[in-house]
């Protein structure tokens, strides 16, 4: 193994990404596997750079009208124009004329305008930690706003701070507009008029779900093994010896009044949402500082919807209906989904940027699966909030903090997940033990319910304590818990649930879907496809979730990870 050149704690020289400028730094770590070393510079910003982008302050000659180090956050706001003179630099009685000179410093200018107008760029979601390999960066128009465009463009006071913060300009770039030509005054004016927040689309190398062709089979294999599932779970004999079951024609699985009973079920949800009850909240902060309202009055369309249940039993509506048509209902809900997949696709292309989803990458076929708008809405009917929370799952309503609400867009990879496989799926077993009842003992189904209960205690209190405390960590309640700070101002639980193991909730929902499966029995493992299912799910969730905070959070999550060593299953994972 090489062994490393600076010790943590020595103060040395680093090259800031995307440009020549070095800056002094403070070595903080150094990671063995990656051969890079984590620093920090006078501002606070933390970043990963390779060796060869660090040097050791000898390397650099003492400034003549100052010290040597010079932090990011104090050179935004020089305007002095004197510099270090270079080894080769030649002494005064050699140098050039000062109309030679005047005439040097005009094209250095243009050079500097034309390449390096934005050397960092802004990721969405800003953060102070960020991992540079020493490779060139890819620039996005309008990353960086200029300093003085702030006021002009009246950003918000998050968004003016993140410019502010990472708005690290070398003096060079800095060069008073009069001494520019008149064109190049121009073209400076142009660009900065225009200059915006963005979101920069992930690199291909950073697609999740095995990329292109692994969304692809995902949108089209999940359908398929979905009505297979169901069409096994019909046989007399459902043994996997069995598989595949045979395979109906298509025009018995397709039925037009179905398809009207699903949208009758769909539209009378979305008036039960727009009802103007219940509390209204505001979601996570935007890319631009906003916040999003919600209503929250999933309760109420619960009553609601038992009450008009109840209703057509007393009338006398057979919901054996349901049942006997539950492989038609399955292919109408698929169909609804690719139908909104697509009218999400095509109203996003028509979507500000500030509106995208940092998950979408610039692919069509990737970004209609993930999802390319991030908080899609019909006036302030919220597209995506009410598919999770309302046609095929009620009541879940601390979802403004999870991935699917701030990160994820939505398109077919929510949407299927909303309206077919949830309610398809999770209800397996149910439809299971119509075709094949198991009896279980008075024993077996008390362990059933106090398994269940404990999976609910779990879930329920993890996800509570994470919500109170992003909502405002500083509640009196939550006083005892133990925190790790990190360089986004943020901080992170490493006590109560979250110091027992990383996700707890996802521990609690495994222990719920055991508890839904035993009551099957133990005569076929097809029941058992939930719980099978639901642990790779959430496995693969969970490498998402510590991908993500890694990259957010970097030294604070690793010291966090030291803290907590155990992702879902304690003592096993």
């Amino acid at each position: 193994m090489p062994s490393r050149k600076f010790a943590d704690g020595e103060v040395v020289r680093g090259r800031w990404p995307g440009s020549s400028l070095y800056y002094e730094v403070e070595i903080l770590s150094h990671d063995s596997a990656s051969q890079l070393y984590t620093v920090k510079y006078k501002d606070g910003t933390e970043l990963e750079l390779k060796e060869n982008d660090i040097k050791p302050l000898t390397s650099f000659r003492q400034r003549k009208g100052g010290s040597t180090s010079s932090s990011p956050s104090r050179r935004r706001g020089s305007r002095s124009r004197s510099r270090s003179r270079s080894p080769g630099r030649p002494p005064k009685s050699a140098r050039r004329s000062a109309s030679a000179s005047h005439q040097a410093d005009i094209k250095e200018a243009r050079r500097e305008v034309e390449v390096k107008l934005t050397p960092l760029i802004l990721k969405p979601f800003g953060n102070s930690i960020s991992r540079y390999n020493g490779e060139p960066e890819h620039i996005e128009r309008n990353d960086v706003p200029h300093k003085n465009t702030q006021e002009k463009f009246n950003l918000s006071q998050e968004s003016s701070y993140i410019a502010t913060q990472y708005s690290l300009r070398p003096k060079r770039e800095e060069v008073k507009l009069k001494e520019i030509d008149s064109k190049e005054e121009k073209f400076v004016a142009k660009e900065l008029a225009v200059r915006t927040f963005e979101v920069t689309p992930i690199r291909a190398k950073d697609l999740e779900f095995g990329g292109v062709p692994g969304v692809f089979l995902i949108m089209f294999g999940l359908p398929v093994f979905l009505f297979l599932l169901l069409l096994m779970c019909k046989q007399k004999d459902p043994s996997l010896l069995n598989f595949p079951p045979p395979l109906p024609a298509l025009y018995e699985l397709w039925e037009t009044r179905v398809f009207g009973v699903y949208l009758l079920w769909f539209l009378i949800q979305v008036v039960f949402y727009l009802l103007p009850i219940g509390k209204v909240v505001e979601g996570t902060p935007l890319i631009d500082g906003r916040r999003l309202k919600y209503r929250l009055n999933g309760f109420y369309a619960f009553i609601l919807t038992s009450a008009v249940i109840g209703t057509s039993l007393f009338q006398g509506v057979e919901f054996h209906y349901v049942y006997s048509h539950f492989l038609q209902f399955a292919l109408a809900a698929t169909v609804f989904c690719v139908v909104l997949s697509v009218y999400l696709y095509m109203r996003s292309l028509k979507a500000p940027r500030n509106d995208l989803s940092p998950a979408s990458s610039g692919n069509a076929v990737y970004d209609f699966f993930i999802g390319r708008e991030l908080n899609p809405r019909i006036g302030t009917f919220d597209l995506k909030y009410f598919c999770e929370l309302r046609p095929g799952l009620i009541g879940w309503e601390a979802l403004l903090t999870t991935m699917d609400i701030i990160h994820d867009g939505f398109g077919f990879m929510l949407a299927f997940g909303d309206l077919v496989w949830v309610p398809f799926i999770y209800s397996f077993q149910a439809f299971y033990l119509v075709s094949h009842p198991n009896e279980v003992s008075w024993p077996m189904a008390s362990l059933i319910i106090v398994l269940k209960f404990c999976g609910y205690v779990i879930f329920r209190g993890a996800n509570s304590q994470k919500n109170a405390f992003r909502k405002n960590p500083s509640d009196p309640k939550l006083a005892h818990l133990k925190t790790i700070h990190t360089s986004t101002g943020k901080n992170l639980l490493v006590s109560g649930w979250w110091g027992f193991v990383r996700h707890p909730n996802y521990l609690g929902d495994l222990i719920m879907a055991l508890a839904w499966s035993l009551a099957c029995g133990f005569n076929h493992i097809l029941p058992y496809f939930y719980i099978i299912y639901f642990t790779m799910l959430l496995v693969h969730r969970e490498a998402r979730d510590e991908y993500h905070c890694k990259k957010k959070y970097g030294v604070a999550w690793e010291k966090y990870c030291q803290r907590v060593p155990y992702r879902i299953f304690p003592y096993i994972y």
